[in-house]
């Protein structure tokens, strides 16, 4: 494996569990801690960490592991070098479908859907609480997927 090959493979990795990292911690301690509070004022944080994250460096660690990701599978497939191919693969599809996918798919849509509400109305409630349940869930997804993919850019690199 060249020098190249194993500095993606930790670029992917590191960025695998910083984003595993950033989502076990909304599921355990952060999404939670919204549900304690008032609809409204959980909402209105929702809706303010909502807007934040699109212009925070998170949302480059998710980008740009999500691309890396595409250019480690291509090469993977493209120019096969041994064992590390079928973990380097295996860490890009956790990566990419257990992690953006899920994203794009799950949580956007419910973080769209927020956005719309106004904190202190009573629809706003009810989407609410089907909010902090059905995203917490997606959330749970994508930090299983990044750790996962952790696990095999380390096993890619040691193999």
């Amino acid at each position: 494996m060249s020098n190249i090959e194993v500095t993606g493979l930790y670029a992917a990795a590191l960025g695998s569990a910083l984003l595993a990292g950033g989502f076990f911690a909304f599921s355990t301690f952060i999404m939670p801690a919204l549900a304690r509070l008032p609809s409204a004022a959980g909402i209105a944080a929702m809706q303010s960490i909502n807007v934040v994250v699109l212009r925070s460096l998170f949302l480059v660690v998710l980008m740009g592991t999500t691309a890396l990701c595409a250019v480690l599978a291509a090469a993977a497939l493209i120019l096969p070098s041994g064992p590390a191919d079928g973990y380097c693969l295996a860490g890009c599809v956790a990566e990419v479908l257990g992690v953006m996918v899920v994203t794009m798919v799950g949580n956007v849509p419910l973080n769209n859907q927020l956005a719309g509400v106004e904190p202190g109305s009573v629809a706003g409630e009810a989407i609410w609480r089907r909010y902090l349940r059905n995203w917490t869930l997606w959330n749970h997804t994508r930090a299983l997927a990044g750790l996962a993919a952790t696990g095999a850019f380390i096993r890619a690199i040691s193999a």
